[in-house]
């Protein structure tokens, strides 16, 4: 590939980078909203999150242009090096990381922390393109199915145990990257059966939930009997295994509920599925989310305006739920179109890297749409109410340094790769 920096500009997609803009400056006007008080009113006091955010956002444009000008061959030649330092910087939490809120993910360097926990997504999206670009790449044998769990699990593993479990839930979201890569869809189906037992073995509890199972498959067997007796004596074995793989499932998703969750999680996972009624502790936040954008109805407030948010009736208003800042000054039109905007954006990723001439252009295209999707979605489930409380960030509106650069890191490498496929071979 030869040095494409002179012809960067006009093969750059304004649009994507247009959009990035509006996200990250109506993001500010709602964590300055969310912030601000009578005693902090001028924009440009930096000793405030309002004031701290402006420079996150100029350093977002330096970390920006400097991504562009760097070759787009870089990113695939040294993908495997940048997941691996990524790794590392989660690995030394453990060893000199800062405690903040009961989770050690930050380092400290004097007043400034920094969070490597947002950056080791990119470095995991570039692992995956450069791992599934190799030549005659499948999911078919075993041991590429194998490389790619490990891949999306060794940061995921190191993210819970610091513990962070809701970031963890994020490489989840990689499913849908390798279902259009040629995973089974037998993969996609035994996920959501997954997550079907998840919630059915904590509202009735292990026992019932297998004893359920085990009905099932008697049915399932006698069927047989009935109607492919000849049949029964090879499928059965099959049938017994699955039973036991799926009870195993069901206990160990107990086992994990009950003795690796801390009490906060469990509390946030019963509270959302009914079994227990908290609006005073654990379920304050998402109690007063709901009534704050409750509050703003279809027109909202107006900016400034929402007394529930000067009123700082919800706690953190400006990070994990800052949704509710725009429901209630914004109302309805407001949160939707922040919404569509979002939708725009990731549709944008997607219609990018399915043009893209390279493959590992269009995989690292479809991780960051699949790692945006997952963030919004679940940010606004949660801020709503449909989803527990597990610190997901909105994508450019949540205050913090770590998590703007994150994004945008993430975001202006694909942007690279697609200015730069002109000149692919």
């Amino acid at each position: 590939m030869r040095n494409h920096r002179i012809n960067l500009l006009p093969h750059i997609d304004w649009l994507l980078v247009f959009i990035y803009i509006i996200l990250i400056c109506f993001g500010w006007m709602n964590i300055y909203a969310a912030s601000s008080s009578e005693n902090h009113q001028e924009i440009l006091d930096f000793s405030t999150r309002y004031g701290k955010q402006i420079i996150w956002m100029g350093l977002s444009v330096v970390i920006a242009i400097f991504l562009l000008f760097i070759e787009s061959s870089f990113y695939e030649k040294f993908a495997a090096y940048i997941y691996l330092a990524c790794m590392l910087l989660l690995a030394g939490l453990f060893l000199v990381g800062k405690n903040i809120n009961g989770a050690t993910s930050w380092y400290a360097i004097g007043s400034f922390s920094i969070q490597p926990t947002e950056f080791a997504k990119t470095g995991t999206v570039l692992a995956l393109a450069r791992l599934l670009n190799e030549r005659q790449f499948s999911f078919k044998p075993f041991i590429n199915k194998v490389k790619t769990f490990v891949i999306i699990t060794v940061p995921a593993i190191l993210i819970t145990l610091q513990p962070d479990p809701g970031s963890a839930l994020v490489y989840v979201s990689f499913i849908l990257l390798f279902y259009r890569e040629g995973l089974h869809s037998n993969i996609l189906i035994i996920g959501t059966l997954a997550i079907v037992l998840f919630v059915t073995t904590l509202v009735f509890g292990y026992v019932y939930v297998i004893a359920g199972a085990c009905i099932i498959t008697a049915i399932i067997l006698w069927y047989i009997s009935k109607v492919r007796k000849k049949i029964l004596r090879f499928v059965w074995p099959k049938i017994i295994g699955i039973l036991t793989i799926v009870s195993g499932y069901i206990y160990s998703v107990y086992f994990l509920f009950h003795y690796v969750f801390q009490q906060r999680h469990r509390d946030r996972f019963n509270i959302l599925l009914g079994l227990s009624n908290d609006t005073s502790d654990i379920g304050y936040n998402t109690y007063q989310s709901i009534k704050t954008i409750a509050s703003g109805g279809f027109w909202g407030k107006g900016y400034l305006q929402g007394d529930r948010t000067q009123g700082k009736f919800v706690p953190e208003q400006d990070t994990d739920y800052i949704f509710s800042t725009i429901g209630e000054e914004w109302g309805f039109w407001g949160s939707a179109l922040v919404v569509i905007l979002f939708m725009s954006f990731i549709l944008r990723i997607l219609f990018l890297a399915e043009n893209q001439k390279s493959k590992f252009s269009r995989i690292y295209g479809y991780g960051v749409a699949c790692v945006f999707f997952f963030h919004v979605l679940i940010n606004v489930a949660m801020v709503i109410g449909l989803f527990p409380t597990i610190g997901i960030p909105l994508p450019f509106f949540s205050y913090g340094g770590s998590s703007l650069w994150g994004f945008t890191m993430l975001l202006f490498i694909f942007i690279k790769l697609d200015a730069a496929k002109k000149y692919e071979l």
